[in-house]
């Protein structure tokens, strides 16, 4: 899974070291760039193509609000997450009229913005899965069937998320000869640990079943079939 690749626009180079430290802890992240004003943050824009951009408001040429038209007419499908100073319900308002994910008032909070930063990037892992598109799926996508702060969904043993169950079960139809966990996690972008988890738990309801096989070498591994 390729990874997502985001853009900091930010005029303080030591709050965008900040931002971009707490991005590190997200493994599907990538910053690929960094801007301390409009035009270097439109021009990254043009050669990163960024999944995401983090903008501030308040820039030394232009007001980050300001770039809104431009960055929505030119990268229609790239997220954009507020993060200012700014308290102006004006800049709320256009930051809502131009389809930006979230809005993050400084100081930021970093268990908020950690909060942020992965409901995006659990809508895109959403919007590039092959996942059937279907209520549940729209209802995850729009925020309806958010997790607890647990991480526990709805119906779902602890530590088991709708989003990584639904690549999951995507990638096993895919693959009818079966697969090993280590062979699932490759696939969705996570460990052998975490696959085999949800493998497991497919194996426990009856949604997939397991069968020991050996390799070449007479090495047992346990493979993974859809029912």
């Amino acid at each position: 899974m390729s990874k997502i690749k985001v853009v900091i626009a930010e005029d303080d180079f030591r709050i965008a070291d900040i931002h971009e430290k707490f991005l590190q802890k997200f493994k599907e992240i990538d910053v690929v760039g960094k801007a301390l004003n409009g035009e270097q943050t439109i021009q990254l824009l043009k050669t990163e193509q960024p999944d995401l951009l983090l903008l501030d408001i308040y820039m030394p040429d232009i007001l980050g609000a300001e770039l809104l038209p431009n960055i929505r007419e030119s990268f229609p499908k790239m997220g954009i997450i507020m993060i200012t100073a700014a308290t102006d319900k004006a800049f709320l308002e256009k930051a809502l009229s131009y389809g930006v994910e979230n809005y993050l008032i400084k100081p930021v909070n970093r268990e908020r913005f950690d909060e942020v930063i992965l409901e995006y990037v659990k809508k895109h892992s959403l919007l590039t899965s092959n996942q059937e598109v279907n209520q549940s799926y729209v209802d995850l996508l729009f925020g309806k069937g958010k997790q607890e702060k647990t991480g526990k969904s709805a119906g779902l043993p602890k530590g088991i998320d709708d989003i990584t169950l639904g690549k999951v079960k995507t990638v096993l139809r895919s693959r009818k000869e079966g697969l090993s966990a280590e062979e699932v996690g490759q696939e969705i972008g996570a460990s052998r640990i975490t696959a085999r988890r949800y493998l497991e738990y497919l194996s426990s309801i009856k949604e997939v079943k397991a069968e020991v096989v050996y390799g070449i070498v007479g090495r047992p591994e346990r493979k993974y079939y859809p029912v």
